[in-house]
C-alpha cells in the first residue's frame, strides 16, 4: 500500500508497510497510479504521453520497479504476522496514578467531571499509593523500566503524598531491579519554587496545561468563581520550561469548537518561548456547543496546513519548535508491536484511582463497567487484559486500508468506546485529523532533509 500527496511543492510518496518516504518527480508521482501487483498497465499509462515521452515513461517504470524490488515501494505487509501473535499475560509497564480526584479549576470540557470522574472527590493516601507501586512492580514481570504519571484532577493538591509515593517507588525499585521514570501533569496554579525544584530533581517530564491565547484559555479553563487562569500560570510555565532547558516538558492544551483557529494558539505559545507544544482536539458529545463536528473538518485541516507552513518558515529561520502531532521519526520510531497495537491500555498501561481501583486508562476511570481490579486485594482481570492486548489495527475493519494506521495504531480506545460505539470502532473525526497531521508531519520532515 502506498499513499501519495503534494505539499510545499514536493511530490511525496509513503510506502505504508515499510515506512519508506520518497520525494519524487511529477512523472513518477503520476505513473504510480498505473502500478498494480508490482507491474504497470502501460496501456492505461498511455494517457501520460500527452506530457511525457514514451522513453521517459519506460525509464521511470524501470526506476519504480527497482524500488519495488528493494522493498521500499508496494512492500509486503509483514505487520499482520506481528498482530497475529497472541500476547498472553502481557506485563504492565506504565501506570497513571490518580493522586487527586479533585481540582482547583472547573474546565468546561473536562472529561474527568471537574476531576471527580463521575464519583466523589478524594485524595490518594500514601498507603494506596504504596499498594499501587507494589502492584506495578509485581505485574511488570522481567521488565526493568516502568513509567509512572502522577495525574488528577490536580496532583499538586496532594503533593506531599505524591512525593512520598515517588520516594517509596525509588526505594522499592532498587530492591527489585526496576527503574522508575516519573511524569506529572498540572494546571500550575499551586506550582511554586519548592515544588518545581523537587519535580526537576525527581521527575523526567512535566506536562503543563494551558490552552493558548488568554481569551481562549480563560473561556474554558476557569476557577470555581468563573475567573480565568492564564495570568496566574503563564509566567510560571515559562520558568518551568527554562529551568528544563526547553526540554522534557510539554505545554499541553485542548482546542474546541470555540477556537477552531487553533493554529493561532499554538503559535501564541511558541511566541512566548515554549519549544515543546501539544494542542489536542477536544473529544466530546456532539450536542455540547464546544464539540468538534464532521462539518468542522475542512476548517481544522486548513489550520493544520497553516501551522505546518509557519513551522516550515520558522525552521528555516532557525527558531523552530516541536509540535507533538507533527513529530515523526523517519529513521526508527516505535517498535512493530507498538505500531500495530498502540498505547497498551488495559494490558501494558493502567490507571489507579485514589481508592485503589484499576482501570484500563485514565479516560475510562469512573465508568464502573471498565473496572479491572484493585491494588488492595491484588485483583486484576487477566481475561479483560488479554482482550485489550488482542486489539490492533488488523482487528479494526476501518483501519486495515488506512495509510496512517501505523502512526495512530488504531486511535484512542476511550474515544472509540465513548463516541464511536465500541473500542473496535475508530472515532471518525480523530481518524480524519490524524491523516491530515501525518501528511503535515511527513512534509515537514522531508523539508528538513532537503
Amino acid at each position: 500500500m502506498i499513499h501519495k500527496f503534494e505539499k510545499f511543492g514536493n511530490y511525496i510518496v509513503l510506502d505504508v508497510n515499510s515506512g519508506s518516504v520518497h520525494v519524487v518527480d511529477e512523472l513518477t508521482f503520476k505513473l504510480l497510479d498505473f502500478f498494480k501487483d508490482g507491474d504497470i498497465d502501460l496501456d492505461a499509462a498511455e494517457v501520460l504521453t500527452e506530457k511525457f515521452t514514451k522513453e521517459e515513461i519506460l525509464e521511470t517504470c524501470g526506476e519504480i520497479k527497482e524500488l519495488i524490488k528493494a522493498g521500499t515501494l508496494f512492500s509486503e505487509d509483514w505487520h499482520d504476522e506481528i498482530a497475529k501473535k497472541e500476547r498472553r499475560d502481557p506485563v504492565v509497564k506504565a501506570m497513571c496514578l490518580h493522586v487527586a480526584h479533585d481540582c482547583n479549576l472547573r474546565c468546561k470540557y473536562c472529561f474527568a467531571d471537574k476531576g471527580a470522574y463521575e464519583g466523589e472527590t478524594g485524595l490518594m493516601s500514601l498507603e494506596t499509593g504504596k499498594k499501587a507501586i507494589d502492584f506495578v512492580i509485581k505485574s511488570s514481570g522481567k521488565r526493568k523500566n516502568i513509567e509512572i504519571d502522577f495525574f488528577g484532577g490536580e496532583p499538586l493538591m496532594n503533593f506531599d503524598t505524591t512525593c512520598s509515593i515517588l520516594e517509596y517507588a525509588k526505594a522499592e525499585g532498587e530492591k527489585h531491579g526496576k527503574n522508575f521514570r516519573f511524569t506529572i501533569t498540572t494546571n500550575g496554579l499551586l506550582l511554586d519554587d519548592k515544588k518545581l525544584d523537587y519535580i526537576n530533581k525527581n521527575m523526567s517530564n512535566i506536562v503543563l496545561s494551558i490552552d493558548g491565547r488568554k481569551e481562549v484559555n480563560d473561556r474554558v479553563r476557569v476557577r470555581a468563581d468563573g475567573t480565568g487562569s492564564y495570568d496566574s500560570i503563564v509566567d510560571k510555565f515559562k520558568k518551568v520550561a527554562d529551568s528544563r532547558n526547553q526540554d522534557n516538558y510539554y505545554v499541553r492544551g485542548t482546542y474546541t469548537g470555540y477556537n477552531k483557529d487553533f493554529a493561532a494558539d499554538v503559535l501564541h505559545l511558541a511566541d512566548l518561548g515554549f519549544k515543546q507544544i501539544s494542542i489536542e482536539p477536544v473529544v466530546a458529545a456532539p450536542e455540547v456547543d464546544y464539540s468538534l463536528k464532521e462539518e468542522d473538518l475542512p476548517k481544522l485541516f486548513e489550520e493544520y496546513d497553516k501551522l505546518a507552513e509557519e513551522m516550515r518558515k520558522r525552521n528555516k529561520e532557525g527558531h523552530g519548535f516541536n509540535f507533538f502531532h507533527f513529530m515523526i521519526d523517519l529513521t526508527g520510531g516505535p517498535c512493530a508491536l507498538k505500531r500495530v497495537s498502540g498505547c497498551g491500555a488495559g494490558c501494558e498501561y493502567v490507571a489507579v484511582t485514589p481508592e485503589g481501583d484499576i482501570y484500563p486508562c485514565h479516560q475510562f476511570v469512573g465508568k464502573k463497567e471498565y473496572k479491572m481490579g484493585s491494588v488492595w486485594d491484588g485483583s486484576f482481570d487477566r481475561e479483560k487484559s488479554e482482550e485489550y492486548a488482542k486489539i490492533n489495527v488488523y482487528t479494526k475493519e476501518a483501519c486495515k486500508d488506512c495509510f496512517a494506521k501505523f502512526y495512530c495504531s488504531g486511535g484512542c480506545l476511550a474515544s472509540s468506546a465513548n463516541y464511536a460505539g465500541g473500542i473496535d470502532k475508530p472515532y471518525k473525526i480523530a481518524c480524519e485529523l490524524e491523516r491530515k497531521r501525518v501528511e503535515c508531519a511527513l512534509a515537514l520532515e522531508v523539508e528538513k532533509l532537503q
